[in-house]
């Protein structure tokens, strides 16, 4: 599908294309992002899709935008910002031939991405709102190498694993061992770990591999995203 035609009303198909354009030149290559396949996925995938129509003049904006407000004491939740998604793919290192579970996908702006890198994502989602649009957002586009699956995040989705890539949407403030089974041998986990201090938006982009069964992780940039919901430390017992 040529996204380049699409239109939604709230600006031309031609002013979101040269948002698109602007977005990977000032924001995304000066942010030492070359990886061209990714690049061109960013060129090609319309942002302004995945968010309401009241939001989309602020799709291409260099900041993390809300899609589901605070709702009953849940969490609001939020597209990571475009110049902090390319960085964490990048780091991903998705490959043609990799089966990837991208977890906290939101409205599906991460999983139409990865569903032009890889061969196969499953977008995990606990919000059945969000879910439904993002299924909706994946076949208004003609993806058709995707799956929506709604379930708790932080448990995964050990019924389409072992995966090659696990991506985390958001912030945790630890390492999300529960995951490590759910990695095939060799396989990258990619993560912000935000520290409480920093109100779980601040804090390294990780990337984890699993080798021998065990998930070593290595920091790689500063990053800030988005606490994602369910990741949440037990509390801690003091005397």
């Amino acid at each position: 599908m040529d996204f380049a035609t699409m239109h939604d009303g709230q600006g031309t198909a031609l002013d979101f294309a040269r948002q698109r354009s602007g977005m990977i030149e000032q924001q995304i290559r000066p942010n030492a992002v070359t990886d061209r396949s990714l690049l061109a996925a960013m060129g090609e995938v319309p942002r302004e899709m995945f968010v309401s129509p009241s939001r989309r003049l602020l799709a291409y904006s260099d900041e993390a935008l809300e899609v589901l407000p605070a709702i009953d004491g849940a969490p609001a939740r939020f597209l990571l910002a475009p110049m902090v998604l390319a960085k964490l793919l990048q780091l991903a290192a998705v490959e043609a031939t990799d089966h990837v579970l991208d977890i906290g996908c939101a409205t599906g702006y991460s999983t139409a991405l990865l569903a032009a890198l890889s061969r196969g994502v499953i977008g995990l989602e606990s919000e059945p709102t969000l879910a439904a649009i993002a299924a909706d957002n994946l076949a208004a586009l003609g993806i058709g190498d995707a799956e929506i699956v709604v379930a708790d995040l932080a448990a995964g989705y050990s019924e389409a694993a072992p995966y090659d890539v696990i991506f985390l949407n958001g912030s945790v403030p630890d390492e999300p061992t529960r995951l490590t089974a759910q990695l095939k041998e060799g396989g990258r986990l990619v993560a912000v770990v935000a520290t409480v201090r920093a109100g779980g938006r601040q804090g390294k982009a990780y990337l984890f591999v699993k080798v021998d069964g065990e998930m070593s992780g290595v920091p790689h940039f500063d990053a800030g995203a988005p606490p994602l919901p369910g990741f949440a430390l037990p509390p801690r017992f003091v005397f």
